[in-house]
């Protein structure tokens, strides 16, 4: 498959990467999107370095920088690496929309803020040009909760779960663990997947081997969202991903499945992140037919949230079980991280999926409907 052409003039589109955030996903956001502006600067692109930091202050980056294995904690103090801020989201929102021309923006946020719909509906609101999905499809795509409820009820496969609310669990903590003690139960398996519902990276996440971890694993995971989900086990799963790129929901391109082996018991923060403690593959082990399936099922999840620009799907397998486990709509661009590789399959580089990812951007804000009204366009 041939690598769709830029149909834009690098020199002449601007673009800004935003990356860092007021979120647990700040530092693995640092990483995806210093790697993402080095790629585009390298393809002739001009590259605005955003960084958020954990006060939602915003702050450009000067001119060419590149991180060169700077630890993500370097990032803790713009001000020393010579950025431009504190602005407000006011302000920089003021500042992106005065250049001429206006940059598209690459949001490579990970997390609440980033990927949940907020920092979209200020771009949209501001007339800017963003990569990826838009307000609503990023907003059930954060939620987990939100987003297995969508795919149960259009027939998707996924583990079965409960939801528990922090209001509950402070009122009422006894019946919520009775109540997960009964679900446990039923699976024939004490183990409970506990995090958080509305964050990504493993963050908030603890496997309860029994009844008496997951009090504990709750009120962690209440630290980062006020809805927990509890998830039955899946033992001896493999972590199988998908990549999705496209706008038409009518010609995506779909990649994978590649595959994670963790050397921990669940692919936790640490062994997403920490290099040596997992083995990625491009291309999974898996029979034709798996395949296939796993390919409509990551289409039926993007086309059914709405999602824009391109997305990671993920999948549990066990035996001949596969279950849907989420869809991330800001995927990783770290070193590690399979979505940016799996696309090569079609002839892609690094550089030319995120070159891919603006041009999609692009494509979209050109047709979107404008939103200026007049008068005589009032229903009076």
């Amino acid at each position: 498959m041939a690598v769709p052409p830029l149909r834009h003039d690098p020199a002449a589109t601007p673009i800004a990467v935003v990356f860092g955030g007021p979120s647990a996903e700040h530092d693995v956001s640092v990483v995806s999107g210093t790697a993402i502006a080095e790629a585009l600067i390298e393809a002739g692109h001009r590259v605005d370095q955003v960084l958020i930091d954990l006060d939602a202050a915003w702050w450009w980056l000067p001119a060419g920088h590149r991180r060169d294995g700077r630890p993500t904690a370097t990032y803790d103090a713009p001000a020393a690496l010579a950025a431009d801020g504190p602005f407000t989201v006011g302000a920089a929102l003021d500042r992106l929309t005065a250049e001429r021309p206006a940059p598209v923006v690459f949001i490579a946020l990970h997390g609440p803020f980033g990927e949940d719909g907020t920092v979209q509906a200020l771009l949209g609101a501001a007339g800017l040009a963003y990569t990826g999905s838009g307000v609503g499809p990023s907003a059930v795509g954060m939620d987990k909760a939100l987003f297995k409820r969508m795919s149960r009820g259009i027939g998707l496969p996924v583990v079965d779960w409960r939801e528990i609310r922090a209001s509950r669990w402070a009122a009422a903590r006894d019946a919520v663990l009775a109540e997960l003690a009964a679900f446990a139960d039923g699976s024939g398996d004490p183990r409970l997947m506990i995090k958080p519902a509305g964050l990504g990276s493993s963050v908030g996440m603890t496997l309860a081997h029994t009844p008496a971890e997951r009090a504990d694993a709750l009120e962690l995971a209440f630290r980062f969202d006020v809805v927990a989900l509890a998830e039955t086990y899946v033992a001896g799963a493999r972590d199988l991903e998908v990549s999705v790129i496209g706008n038409d929901h009518a010609r995506l391109e779909v990649f994978g499945p590649g595959e994670i082996v963790s050397s921990h018991e669940f692919y936790d923060y640490a062994a997403k992140y920490t290099p040596g403690l997992s083995e990625t593959a491009t291309r999974a082990e898996v029979p034709d037919a798996v395949r296939e399936t796993m390919k409509k099922i990551a289409r039926d999840a993007y086309r059914a949230i709405g999602a824009e620009g391109f997305a990671r799907v993920d999948f549990l397998l066990a035996g001949d079980a596969l279950y849907l486990s989420e869809i991330n709509t800001i995927p990783g661009f770290t070193p590690i991280s399979l979505f940016p590789t799996m696309p090569a399959e079609g002839g892609y580089t690094f550089a030319a999926v995120c070159e891919r990812i603006v041009q999609l951007a692009v494509e979209r804000h050109a047709a979107r409907v404008e939103g200026h009204l007049t008068i005589a366009d009032l229903p009076r």
